[in-house]
């Protein structure tokens, strides 16, 4: 059983949340707590095996909290309650920023309390069931190796110009994307382009805030814009990017197609996009994230004569999106998140925008 704890200061929140979660067979929670200060006592008490936390909240909001339980050595994972609102996204990037985990957002315009809770069930126990078994993995990782194949990386392509570097995250890859656009030492001589799982909102200021981390100018895209050599160029929530070419150059284009894999944007819908225009001319990276979103496109680029990275299983929040490209074979280096943007700096250099 996966063991919950969860955090709200609205008793009525608290119980439908509980019961939401214990319909699902594999989850049960071991308690609940009406602010932060009692969820610090109570993960003490029962160490739970995931912490769902809301944001507002007296006496100890949740970003104090999870900022208080990362500095006490806690690694439990907390998915944060949030609001699709300005305020909203800027208290929840505060709290990945702090050390969340995830987040869930609280559903606007539904009929009940209970409907509310319902949507958020549909995508709250998934999170859960995906953000749990890494603390098993991180264990493993610990012993000496053995037993467990690691898979091959694919054979590396002959080395062609990189015109463009496409990126793809979900779970954990704000900060993943916060953690290489800061290492680098000075911006990309080639755009890039970015798809993180994000509702509206959300995104603008996630561009902002990566913005202000390191030499790369990034903007959330705005459509028909041409890349240019040292931006990175972030989808916004609820449209997916492509590429398409206008004369000699090329362009952002948004799209209100149906969601792929589940989502929009979608990583796969950049990827093929960016083959379509640029062939095997690009660098791929495929950051920490849930699903398997971008192992389709990384393989059109691989196949293509373009070159792949994955983020590895011990860095990674979900070894999910990178998981699935490397165990498909498509990956030619899979790296620790740490070492990504001198690898990002290495492939590009000398190229000509």
């Amino acid at each position: 059983m996966i063991r919950v704890l969860v955090v709200d200061d609205s008793v009525v929140i608290r119980r439908l949340v509980t019961q939401t979660l214990e319909r699902d067979p594999d989850i049960t929670v071991v308690g609940t707590a009406a602010d932060g200060r009692l969820a610090l006592a109570k993960v003490a008490q029962l160490d739970p095996d995931v912490v769902t936390l809301d944001i507002e909240m007296p006496r100890m909001n949740g970003i104090e909290t999870v900022a208080a339980l990362r500095a006490a050595g806690r690694r439990v994972p907390v998915i944060m309650f949030s609001t699709l609102t300005e305020r909203g996204a800027a208290a929840t990037l505060d709290a990945l920023t702090a050390g969340a985990t995830d987040y869930v957002t609280k559903p606007s315009g539904t009929g009940s309390v209970a409907t509310a809770l319902e949507r958020v069930g549909a995508e709250l126990v998934p999170k859960i069931k995906a953000l749990v078994p890494q603390r098993t993995r991180a264990a493993a990782t610990a012993r000496p190796a053995g037993g467990r194949a690691v898979p091959t990386a694919r054979r590396a392509n002959p080395v062609k110009p990189v015109r463009a570097v496409v990126v793809g995250s979900s779970t954990g890859g704000p900060e993943a994307l916060r953690r290489v656009l800061s290492e680098l030492d000075s911006p990309l001589p080639v755009p890039m382009l970015i798809v993180q799982h994000m509702p509206p909102v959300f995104t603008r200021q996630l561009a902002e805030r990566l913005d202000r981390v390191g030499p790369m100018t990034v903007v959330e895209a705005a459509g028909d814009e041409p890349l240019l050599p040292g931006h990175a160029y972030l989808a916004p929530g609820g449209r997916h990017l492509e590429v398409v070419g206008q004369g000699a150059g090329v362009r952002t284009l948004l799209t209100d197609g149906p969601p792929v894999n589940f989502t929009r944007p979608a990583v796969d819908v950049l990827f093929r996009s960016a083959v379509r225009v640029l062939g095997g001319d690009l660098l791929a990276l495929v950051l920490t994230g849930m699903g398997s979103d971008g192992r389709d496109g990384a393989g059109e680029i691989a196949r293509a004569g373009g070159h792949v990275l994955a983020q590895d299983e011990q860095t990674s929040v979900v070894w999910g999106m990178p998981g699935a490209v490397t165990t498909a074979g498509h990956a030619h280096q899979v790296l620790p998140v740490g070492t990504i943007a001198q690898a990002l700096a290495a492939a590009t250099s000398g190229t000509r925008p």
